[in-house]
């Protein structure tokens, strides 16, 4: 399956279940112009509801993953219907956060491959992935204070839980730029690895090899542990398992493991 045609961002779903969603203005490194914008929350709504979808696997064409908001879009008027950055259009989010916490929001894990340049926007939006592979060369940065801004994609939500809050602020504060290599310290990386797209997609790839109503069931649960209490989180565990146990991808784990052979799951 292909996503529609455009210049902005791609999307091919393979036999395996993994989609490989690729930025595409190379050109450009990437940067975010309002048609990005546009284009990114497209091929995330087609993902959410696609069927036989197992993981996603989300990278930039070219030099860079992505340069952050494109500094030619900084001068320009809003458009006179473009809602303002408070109102909730999308969820819990504004256009621009959507772009960054809508992969965090997919039923699916989300694998991103970060090479080149990744500033801004565009460490927003890898930080909405649940899993992050990086280049030990890229450079890395919190970019919004150099232009007078604050990060308003969706980071701080994003950054709960994966960043200690001094070393959080220090990049906030000085936007300073960081290594691949540093980012993994910093909790921003989850691997360092030379040909991160090939790291990405081994690991995706092997998500999609399990249970897919298990995936998206621990899925949730994870992106409910930084905000319920302990009470609640007990029973959804439970309630999650519930509607596992015995079912038949269940068994067919199970049998496919006893066996060593590769599963045959049914597609959700």
């Amino acid at each position: 399956m292909q996503f529609p045609e455009n210049d902005r961002v791609s999307m091919s779903l393979g036999d395996d279940g993994v989609a490989q969603v690729r930025l595409i203005r190379a050109d450009k490194m990437n940067a975010l112009d309002p048609e990005m914008f546009v284009q990114i929350i497209k091929v995330a709504q087609v993902l959410h509801d696609m069927k036989g979808l197992r993981a996603v696997v989300l990278s930039g064409e070219g030099k860079s993953f992505c340069a952050g908001l494109d500094t030619a879009s900084f001068g320009r008027e809003p458009a006179e219907d473009e809602p303002e950055l408070t109102e909730r259009t999308y969820g819990n989010s504004n256009k621009f956060q959507q772009v960054a916490t809508q992969w965090r929001k997919l039923p699916v894990p989300v694998v991103c491959a970060i090479h080149g340049v990744c500033f801004g926007g565009g460490m927003q939006i890898a930080s909405g992935a649940d899993i992050r592979v990086v280049a030990p060369d890229a450079r890395m940065a919190i970019m919004e204070l150099k232009w007078g801004l604050v990060p308003d994609m969706g980071g701080y939500a994003l950054w709960r839980g994966l960043v200690r809050d001094d070393m959080l602020r220090e990049l906030v504060y000085t936007n300073r730029q960081f290594s691949g290599a540093e980012a993994l310290d910093y909790g921003l990386a989850t691997f360092v690895d030379n040909d991160p797209h090939a790291r990405a997609t081994a690991i995706a790839t092997e998500i999609a090899n399990r249970n897919p109503h298990a995936i998206r069931a621990a899925k949730r649960l994870h992106n409910k542990m930084a905000d319920e209490p302990t009470d609640t989180l007990l029973m959804e565990e439970s309630l999650e398992q519930h509607a596992i146990m015995r079912t038949k991808n269940q068994i067919e784990a199970v049998m496919a493991g006893m066996a060593k052979r590769a599963p045959n799951f049914e597609d959700v």
